[in-house]
């Protein structure tokens, strides 16, 4: 592959699960041009934190940061293969895997085949609000997007115990995102443009719900009814890019940038 960013359409046979070298190559693009992202965007957290992707052509497998490296760092080549059962079958640095973010990613990657990538943080925001007892509040146009689409986890210590797959697996249910109680933030997307934006958002909501609380001024709380149109419009346009097919064309704008900044991320893509 040249050093341009890949084509969408390699994109979207990456991301919706066929097989062959060329969809491979193009996820693993794509998963690492979300890792550059993350840091770029000021979401990393040093060395741990994980976004992971199935790979596509069917089985279990899936790619995750290499254990060790920062997120700009990460690499369409340095990414590791691993299977649900954590079995490392491809490592190029021999850094092996975060334990703890093969729990988490494993058990969703399992449980949910509609989960193609899935996208933790810790950013001071995000970790903030997951220790509110209320959580997420539906105060602005970005957080009611996630209307009656989040899912809550409590805390049981760092996530080395394999036993909390199943307890993690349950919370989240059919939901897209996750606060992990006094821990973070998790998305689950259908390909790994829709894992970040959803990410993008929660983290955004996360900021002005703070700020909002910070100022101390009275609010205005839109309704429910309000809250959950807001959450299935954007629901719908999530869908017109996944399921119907149309460009997407945020996604793309953000790998364009990641070209202008990083140049260096795309040769021998």
């Amino acid at each position: 592959m040249s050093a341009a960013t890949p084509s969408i359409v390699a994109d979207r046979e990456a991301e919706s699960g066929g097989g062959g070298e060329e969809a491979v190559r193009a996820m693993r693009v794509d998963l690492a041009a979300a890792y550059r992202l993350i840091h770029r965007l000021g979401l990393d957290d040093s060395i741990y934190t994980h976004i992971s992707a199935r790979l596509p052509g069917g089985g279990h497998r899936f790619l995750i940061n290499p254990y060790g490296m920062r997120f700009e760092e990460v690499t369409p080549q340095n990414l590791v293969t691993v299977d649900i059962d954590g079995q490392v079958l491809e490592d190029p640095m021999g850094l092996g895997i975060n334990p703890a973010g093969f729990t988490i990613h494993s058990a969703i990657h399992a449980a949910r085949h509609d989960a193609v990538c899935v996208l933790h943080t810790h950013t001071v925001a995000g970790v903030a609000v997951s220790c509110q007892e209320e959580g997420l509040l539906p105060l602005n146009q970005w957080s009611m997007q996630f209307t009656g689409r989040v899912a809550y986890h409590a805390y049981e210590g760092i996530a080395l115990d394999l036993d909390e797959r199943q307890r993690l697996v349950a919370d989240l249910g059919d939901k897209p995102v996750m606060v992990l109680r006094n821990h973070g933030l998790l998305t689950c997307g259908r390909t790994v443009g829709e894992a970040f934006r959803l990410m993008h958002n929660m983290e955004r909501s996360c900021r002005a719900q703070l700020a909002i609380q910070a100022a101390g001024a009275p609010v205005i709380r839109p309704s429910s009814a309000i809250a959950t149109k807001t959450a299935g419009q954007y629901a719908a346009g999530y869908d017109r890019v996944v399921v119907q097919g149309a460009p997407d064309n945020e996604w793309a704008a953000f790998k364009r940038m990641l070209a202008r900044t990083d140049p260096d991320f795309f040769v021998d893509a």
